[in-house]
């Protein structure tokens, strides 16, 4: 007998939002749940590779999203001096994609058109100002209490999904553990309109240095001419005062591209890293996603599309259960996307991180000569791609039984 009571989703982030698009397309009653009084303002995220793009498209994601979006063709590796340059071009994949490129949109961009979409569904209640406070689950469902306005209010499901973030009480609520570690340093990320194009950098820019490595990407902001982010290591014992004050920021603007006159800085805040996999996606009827099930570094653009990946995912095999096949199906995606999350995006953003932090200079100078030369290979630099695109790893995960 198909599960009757609604889905219950918590967190109206990107995985949030997309797993209830996904269920309602497959006519099973959402209900989502968000602790903020609106959707957040997230700074982060703003690169999507082409499986991404694939998935979004059949919900009329991916084809809002291009009305704002940037084109990312071509993206770099290079080092601080900039005599060392592997350049990699996304049009080699334009026999398996219809989508050979990295889109750049914020993240607070792509979140209102998932849920303005949402929005046009029946059978899905969105309430913010949702705060999850406990769960107890048994074989016929979930109990769900959300603190709201003051006063507490129960909603009994079928499921619970935990979408709601590194830090979700989801998961805290439950005997699994967050197995990683956070990174010892701080990052600073700072958002200016000067054109580092002009200097021969590509949208996509990561910079290896031994001292200060970097992220360099532009996204569209509000229009012309768009915003350039930089993101680099700090030193954590040092007070977030001084870490974005002026002069700071400018030092840190000038040693990637130095200039006569100051830059204009739009944006700065600085972040803590982690690399860490929930132990298991899944507690009896309660399931996790996104950044609620994993967390990475910056360097490679991962964590907001696997995040996703983990949506989609999920809300196939829970339809497929709702509607008559084994439960199973959920241990299933699981171990798919643990499997995805460990062997592609752990093990690739780790290896970026330390690839662009490697203090030895004549280590770092072989490894970017390495890439350099697999840039110049076609047949090396598509296989590069596909890794990096997150097409092999999803194909691999997906095998997984």
């Amino acid at each position: 007998m198909p599960d009757s009571l609604p889905v219950v989703i918590a967190g109206a982030g990107p995985t949030g939002l997309m797993c209830a698009l996904a269920l309602r397309k497959q006519g099973i009653p959402v209900v989502l749940c968000e602790a903020e009084p609106a959707l957040t303002h997230d700074l982060r995220a703003g690169s999507f590779h082409p499986p991404t793009l694939e998935m979004m498209a059949p919900y009329g994601i991916t084809a809002k999203m291009h009305e704002t979006g940037l084109k990312v063709q071509r993206w770099q590796i290079r080092n601080r001096p900039g005599d060392l340059v592997a350049e990699f071009d996304l049009d080699l994949l334009k026999d398996i994609t219809p989508y050979p490129y990295r889109l750049h949109l914020e993240q607070h961009r792509l979140t209102p058109i998932q849920l303005d979409i949402l929005k046009r569904n029946k059978d899905v209640e969105i309430n913010f100002g949702h705060t999850l406070k406990s769960f107890t689950q048994d074989a016929d469902g979930v109990t769900v209490t959300f603190g709201t306005g003051g006063a507490d209010r129960t909603i009994k499901a079928s499921w619970l999904i935990g979408a709601d973030g590194g830090r979700s009480a989801v998961r805290k609520g439950l005997d699994v553990e967050f197995e990683g570690f956070t990174w010892p340093e701080l990052f600073v990320v700072v958002s200016t309109p000067y054109d580092f194009a002009q200097h021969g950098f590509a949208f996509n820019c990561y910079i290896a240095d031994p001292v200060e490595w970097g992220a360099l990407f532009k996204v569209p902001d509000d229009g012309a001419p768009g915003l350039w982010r930089l993101a680099y290591p700090v030193n954590p014992e040092e007070s977030e005062e001084a870490l974005l004050s002026p002069d700071r920021i400018e030092s840190a603007l000038q040693r990637l591209v130095p200039k006569a006159g100051p830059y204009e800085v739009r944006y700065k805040s600085t972040y803590r890293v982690h690399q860490r996999v929930a132990s298991s996606f899944r507690a009896g009827r309660v399931l996790l996603a996104g950044d609620a099930a994993h967390l990475n570094n910056p360097l490679g653009g991962f964590g907001l599309n696997s995040g996703i990946h983990d949506a989609i995912n999920l809300s196939d095999k829970l339809a497929r259960h709702w509607h008559g096949e084994s439960e199973a199906l959920l241990d299933l995606y699981s171990r798919q996307r643990r499997a995805a999350t460990i062997e592609q995006v752990q093990a690739m953003s780790i290896r970026n991180k330390q690839t662009m932090e490697e203090r030895d200079p004549a280590v770092q100078r072989a490894r970017l000569e390495e890439l350099v030369a697999i840039a110049a290979d076609p047949v090396k630099a598509r296989e590069h791609l596909l890794n990096t695109s997150m097409i092999s790893g999803l194909k691999r995960a997906n095998e997984v039984t």
